[in-house]
């Protein structure tokens, strides 16, 4: 729990420094975000293992968002600066019980909790409502992340808990992937005040697959496999609220400016015109 502690204290010094150095220098179409909330991770495991989700998974994230002054060019891009917590409850172990003839198993599981710094490169398309004062979005991103710390405990306290040990052949720090999401915000003034839900999907495997490392059953307790997967993305669903600053007291360029409109009446087509008259001169000569 301290090293939890201490892991987000750096991540929140490193936010402060950022929205420093930014606010110093951002102009008109940039803001700043911070985001906080929680959800919930998964892993997916091939071939596959019984899991369920994990709750509480917390982040908390710096946002960074450039709004094009083109208006024909929808919406904004940014990165993020993000603490997340990930991980996957599996099961290690079963009894079984049969009820009218069906076989039913009772999993106990084990639980890994991974600390990870993530980089999303997003695109944000929005529009807005109210005179401006709503904007509703989506998001896409793709995600880099690295993974800083772990721990693992097992249900009924098979093994005591403790921190996971990180192997080279056997565990990526580094990972990937792709991030969607919608959100609502509220613009009162300069600030932005908002909520987002956001979905990751991981392509990057958390275990290096059994090409790379094979005896998994020669591991510590800190491993539960009989065998390395094939496969072992992270997911996470997270819902976060948003605080953020828009660094020009005007507003953004494209909500000044004036579109064209388009003339109604259809004007009509004189082929007469557009040949120069040769098809009435051509007829009087005939």
């Amino acid at each position: 729990m301290t090293q939890h502690r201490s892991i987000r204290g750096y991540v929140i010094l490193a936010m402060v420094l950022l929205i420093t150095l930014c606010g110093q220098q951002a102009k008109a179409q940039h803001t700043l975000s911070i985001s906080a909330g929680s959800g919930i991770s998964t892993a997916r495991f091939y071939p596959s293992e019984e899991t369920k989700w994990l709750w509480g998974s917390e982040t908390l994230a710096l946002s960074w968002r450039f709004y094009s002054p083109k208006p024909r060019f929808v919406g904004a891009v940014g990165i993020d600066l993000e603490y997340l917590q990930r991980g996957y409850c599996m099961g290690y172990t079963y009894t079984v019980e049969f009820v009218d003839d069906r076989e039913i198993r009772h999993y106990k599981y084990y639980t890994r909790n991974i600390n990870s710094i993530m980089l999303p490169l997003v695109w944000q398309p929005h529009f807005y409502l109210a005179k401006n004062r709503l904007r509703l979005f989506v998001e896409a991103a793709f995600v880099l992340s690295y993974n800083l710390s772990s721990d693992y405990s097992y249900e009924e306290d098979r093994y005591p808990p403790g921190n996971y040990e990180w192997k080279v052949p056997r565990d990526n720090r580094f990972g990937y992937g792709l991030s969607g999401g919608v959100g609502l915000s509220v613009l009162l003034g300069q600030l932005e005040v908002g909520i987002k839900g956001r979905y990751i999907f991981g392509y990057s495997d958390i275990i290096k697959n059994r090409n790379k490392y094979y005896s998994g059953n020669l591991d510590g307790k800190e491993n539960p496999f009989y065998y390395t997967p094939l496969r072992s993305p992270l997911d996470n669903i997270n819902v976060m609220l948003t605080v953020g600053w828009r660094f020009n007291k005007r507003g953004f360029d494209e909500w000044f400016v004036v579109r064209k409109k388009k003339d109604p009446k259809l004007k009509t087509f004189n082929f007469s015109e557009q040949t120069g008259g040769s098809s009435s001169s051509s007829s009087r000569r005939r």
